[in-house]
């Protein structure tokens, strides 16, 4: 996840996350939302190869594959998945129902559905270990449910009764290092991060539990009646095409997708980190490096690395839970706790998580130089952190560079001809 899912943040003045746009010097960057336009360049060099024709008397049917526990997952999309999965080794899918969503946006809402108890006495309560995803709050709160309630922050969780839900979206080689297939009951994903279509609206969820698959595609069924065909085969589609991009790594045949959308978000780290490490109050966060075994090498310690771009993004979805610090001897299962420390080094690679040592408040500084971005406060963090998404166009990223160097040069007193920002209230 991590998209469009603060609409409200939109300004008509604004400059939106395309690479067809064209900036002032007195344009509002809109660095709030991750969309994924970054990586167009790279799918119009694929040409013909993603090019999807269907007639008019095509897909008319509700039904897909009448057989399966998701009805309404195309075949063709499935096949792709597994492909993909095991060409990349970031996720086991043998033995696993999968279900197709509008995105992971959706199958989060149904795996809440899927574990919930319509009989239970009281909601079975939701949380994640901040800095989690700013919509799972807006997400389980819209409807009001009596079926579940939001209850935030989780540290470090004894899980009792509790079920986890897992969000990775960012588990692709181009943000984080692909250390070993992940295995748990069940693991959520999205086009849109993995490859940058999120116009497409198409999730999956890998499950374990056959009855769990089967509530999941109730709650699709009842809110959408299944998923868009069209949009499905155009995943599998390019899914395809990423598959077979996959057998040529590391050969001079073409750069792969991974590869070269890799390269582009470290070059732009690289960028970033050059600017903040001039900075006396502000700071990314660093990781130890970790060997991929898709590439086959070692990630540089740096926040470029995708290690540092995963918003943990464990849910945590329980109806009996004790909520411990992180250093409690009585906590989550050792392959609970290593994987919880993957998924949070995934953090800020797709996104920059900007922290001050002092007491700004940092949306609200960026906004005086007219870039937007996402308070922490959202995230389960505080006003000190603000979330930069890192796909915006290269015109806008050279922009928002230029503007927090500026930024920097004021927050380190070394202004000329300017006044220090009202907003910055250094203790």
């Amino acid at each position: 996840m991590g998209g469009l899912e603060n609409g409200a943040t939109y300004n008509h003045n604004s400059v939106p996350s395309t690479n067809k746009t064209s900036l002032s010097p007195d344009s509002i960057i809109n660095l709030d939302q991750g969309d994924p336009t970054l990586f167009e360049p790279y799918w119009r060099k694929m040409g013909d190869k993603c090019t999807l024709v269907i007639g008019g008397c095509d897909l008319m049917s509700y039904f897909s594959d009448i057989g399966n526990i998701c009805w309404f997952l195309q075949p063709q999309l499935g096949d792709a998945i597994k492909g993909l999965h095991r060409a990349v080794g970031n996720a086991v899918t043998d033995g696993r129902h999968f279900v197709v969503g509008t995105g992971s946006t959706q199958l989060f809402m149904a795996a809440i559905y899927a574990l919930s108890s319509p009989s239970a006495s009281h909601p079975v309560s939701l949380v994640a270990a901040a800095p989690y995803y700013s919509g799972y709050k807006d997400q389980a709160e819209f409807l009001r449910s009596g079926l579940y309630k939001w209850e935030g922050d989780a540290p470090v969780v004894k899980l009792g009764e509790g079920k986890l839900v897992y969000d990775l979206a960012y588990y692709w080689p181009q943000y984080t290092p692909i250390t070993h297939p992940l295995d748990h009951d069940i693991m959520l994903f999205t086009f849109s991060k993995c490859t940058g279509h999120a116009g497409s609206r198409i999730g999956w969820a890998l499950v374990k539990d056959r009855e769990v698959a089967r509530k999941m595609t109730e709650y699709m069924q009842i809110s959408s009646i299944g998923v868009s065909k069209e949009s499905q085969l155009r995943a599998a589609k390019i899914l395809g095409v990423l598959s077979e991009g996959c057998q040529h790594f590391r050969t001079a045949a073409s750069e792969n997708f991974f590869e070269y959308s890799h390269r582009i978000m470290r070059e732009r780290w690289e960028s970033l980190q050059n600017v903040v490490k001039n900075s006396k109050i502000f700071s990314l966060p660093t990781f130890p490096q970790d060997y991929c075994n898709f590439t086959g090498k070692y990630t540089d310690s740096n926040p470029g690395d995708a290690r540092n771009k995963i918003l943990l993004l464990i849910i945590i979805i329980s109806s009996s839970f004790e909520i411990g610090q992180p250093n409690n001897s009585a906590v989550c299962s050792s392959s609970v706790e290593r994987d919880f420390l993957i998924y949070f080094a995934i953090l800020q690679t797709a996104f920059a998580w900007l922290h001050s040592k002092e007491d700004i408040d940092w949306e609200s500084l960026l906004r005086e130089h007219k870039i937007i971005g996402r308070s922490g406060e959202k995230f389960g963090a505080d006003q000190k952190y603000v979330r930069i998404s890192m796909f915006s166009p290269p015109e806008a990223f050279k922009l928002f560079l230029e503007r927090l160097s500026a930024i920097i040069d004021i927050t380190n007193g070394n202004v000329v001809g300017g006044e220090e920002s009202s907003v910055i209230k250094c203790s």
